[in-house]
């Protein structure tokens, strides 16, 4: 059977789970792509510490050892922040890896320059889980944009901000206690600024602007607000009219052609397709020409939900067999 092998960049939460999904399903994709995928190489910022049993000969904290390391021909990145991701995805591209990303910042940014340079090299690049975590967003539009052409887009972008209002509406707790418990749980970072500003959920309605209208607004003209502007008092407020908050992201083509984007906290009725959206659950609602409003629902977040879906990049890729690729 032919052999692929794969790298992963980063090895924190997402690339742990990324490792334990191919191991554990190591035969069932077998017997599903017909190769064998070896993970030969993992980047780390310190290889001397060993994060999962027997993986310690893997570990290198010099990009150059994965890219001479024979063979190579898919990378899985979970590393934080633009750079240094952009220039080893750069550079992993240019040497005909196929790359599957998790990087939201990086992506947003860099997405389509990294799209075009595949294209160019012919490979692929796999961006499932910089949008949404679990929940097949991407995917999902490609294949409904064949035909169809998107309106608008609203989507609960960010976990732990619709954690945040469901604990504040549910329990009657202030903002700043259910951020606490956010935080307890894991559900928010130490700092948590990313998320409840909305500059998390900003990145992810970009890289679905480039990939539903093919372009990105101006970053200056999209008003972004965060969640810690809502107190107590006002969820109590809509809650006892029927409404919720909740912290939407969305986009839109005008009539004219402008693209117009917001990042806000959001009253919504029963009749909406976020209203129903509790908990770390994320939501990405289109509004189509044909097939009308379609509405995906899932896990936003966590070490399997984003890992999965990352392998799920992997496998199409594998399946649909791409460009210059030879598997060996």
């Amino acid at each position: 059977m032919a052999t692929v092998k794969a790298a992963i960049l980063g090895f924190g939460t997402v690339g742990q789970g990324i490792y334990h999904i191919l191991k554990e399903r190591k035969l069932e994709l077998q017997e599903k792509l017909g190769v064998e995928l070896e993970v030969a190489k993992i980047l780390v910022t310190d290889a001397s510490k060993e994060r999962v049993p027997n993986t310690l000969h893997l570990m290198t904290e010099s990009i150059e050892d994965v890219l001479a390391e024979p063979g190579l021909q898919v990378v899985f990145e979970a590393i934080v922040n633009e750079e240094p991701a952009f220039s080893y995805l750069k550079r992993l591209v240019e040497h005909k890896c196929h790359v599957i990303t998790a990087n939201k910042v990086m992506f947003a940014k860099r997405g389509q320059e990294l799209e075009q340079l595949a294209k160019e090299h012919g490979v692929r690049v796999g961006y499932e889980a910089s949008v949404a975590g679990g929940v097949p967003v991407i995917k999902t539009l490609k294949n409904v944009l064949l035909v169809n052409n998107a309106q608008r887009i609203q989507g609960i972008l960010n976990g732990t901000t619709n954690y945040i209002f469901t604990k504040m509406r549910i329990e009657n707790v202030s903002f700043e206690d259910a951020l606490r418990e956010a935080q307890q749980l894991g559900y928010a970072e130490a700092d948590p600024f990313n998320d409840v500003s909305g500059q998390d959920a900003f990145k992810k309605l970009m890289i679905l602007s480039s990939l539903a209208f093919g372009e990105q607004p101006n970053w200056s003209e999209i008003d972004v607000i965060g969640i810690d502007t809502i107190s107590l008092s006002d969820v109590e407020t809509a809650n006892a009219q029927g409404l919720r908050y909740r912290h939407v992201a969305e986009i839109e083509r005008l009539a004219d052609g402008k693209l117009v984007g917001k990042v806000a906290p959001l009253l919504v009725n029963q009749e909406h397709p976020l209203y129903p959206i509790d908990d770390v659950y994320n939501a990405v609602t289109v509004d189509t020409d044909y097939i009308g409003t379609l509405t995906l629902v899932g896990p936003g977040a966590g070490m399997y939900p984003t890992a999965s879906v990352m392998v799920e990049d992997y496998a199409e890729i594998m399946l649909r067999g791409a460009g210059q690729a030879v598997w060996i």
